[in-house]
């Protein structure tokens, strides 16, 4: 029972758990802004690389 105890109290490893969570939702918001804005950029540049051509 004190093992389980101390096991709860235990905070070793909470920082390096927040940061993960804080890369995994950077990571969500980067990915979703890509899928919004990927068409849009790519027309950008499919109309640049047809003034080019």
């Amino acid at each position: 029972m004190k093992k389980l105890i101390r096991f709860l109290k235990d905070e070793n490893g909470q920082g390096m758990v927040e940061y993960g969570l804080i890369i995994g939702l950077i990571a969500l918001v980067v990915i979703g802004a890509l899928v919004l804005l990927g068409p849009k950029i790519r027309d950008l540049f499919e109309g640049i690389n047809d003034k080019i051509d």
